[in-house]
């Protein structure tokens, strides 16, 4: 089996331990890039491609996020990383909580943004599995494209109707072996609320208002289960919160940080 080379991306130079930032379904560390610019001088912060997204491969990965983790484990190690404040949206925040479950010494704080700790249901499952077919079978990303209509939120809709445009470009920009096994690999993650019951440190969730994927109720469960947590409710902002509120994510970020610190 031929692992995949991951992107990793020096957003910010830095120093102390390193804010791993992990991007949601279907896009790539550019929707970091506007929340980066709003966090406060100090630490170094790296984003990733997860596989075949971005300027990642896919190899011959399995449709696992596990198997994601270990990856990004072993990437970061490689580049002489010993640990790092991991944080994540959506698929990212999945894979952030395997990589906590799967290598805990390394994940020093988590940051949960715009995800859930629980599995899919049997109807988000299936939704996944028809998705990941249809990307497949008509070789085109038209099953993915009507997503920004989802990710963004009715704010977004009426104030920020530039962020259209580059949320589909980010998606169209996707390769379509990525999406159909990122689908795939979502689809068969388990139940991970006893990862946060068990975690020893910090752990940031953070949810926007609107956000009708994973919602505020999904985040408070979350933080509920945390031994550690803060839970920021991001107003006028939707799935895509770092995205439409780049500057109040960044100030929950930077609380993260700084109770690692």
């Amino acid at each position: 089996m031929t692992n995949p080379t991951l992107a990793t991306y020096l957003l910010r130079d830095g120093a102390g331990v390193p804010l791993v930032l992990l991007h949601g379904f279907p896009l790539d560390h550019r929707m970091w890039v506007a929340m980066v610019d709003e966090l406060p001088q100090g630490p170094r912060v790296i984003a990733v491609d997860l596989p075949g997204h971005g300027h990642s491969d896919l190899g011959q990965l399995p449709a696992s996020l596990d198997a994601t983790a270990d990856l990004v484990h072993a990437t970061l190690r490689e580049q002489g990383e010993g640990n790092a404040v991991v944080v994540g949206l959506s698929m990212g925040g999945y894979v952030a909580l395997a990589m906590a479950e799967r290598h805990p010494g390394f994940v020093r704080g988590l940051g949960l943004v715009d995800t859930k700790s629980t599995a899919d249901d049997d109807a988000a499952r299936d939704g996944r599995l028809r998705v990941a077919a249809a990307v497949e079978s008509t070789q085109t990303l038209d099953a993915v494209m009507g997503m920004p209509a989802k990710l963004l939120g009715p704010t977004s809709e009426l104030e920020r109707r530039s962020l259209y445009p580059t949320v589909y470009a980010w998606i169209r920009s996707q390769g379509l072996s990525g999406v159909a096994w990122a689908q795939r690999a979502m689809a068969a993650r388990p139940d991970r609320t006893d990862v946060l019951r068990s975690f020893g440190g910090p752990v940031a969730v953070v949810v926007g208002a609107e956000d009708q994927v994973t919602t505020v109720d999904d985040a408070r469960h979350m933080a509920g289960a945390a031994r550690d947590a803060t839970l920021a409710v991001v107003p006028n902002a939707a799935h895509l919160s770092a995205v439409e509120e780049p500057a109040a994510v960044a100030r929950a970020v930077a609380d993260l940080h700084a109770r690692v610190r």
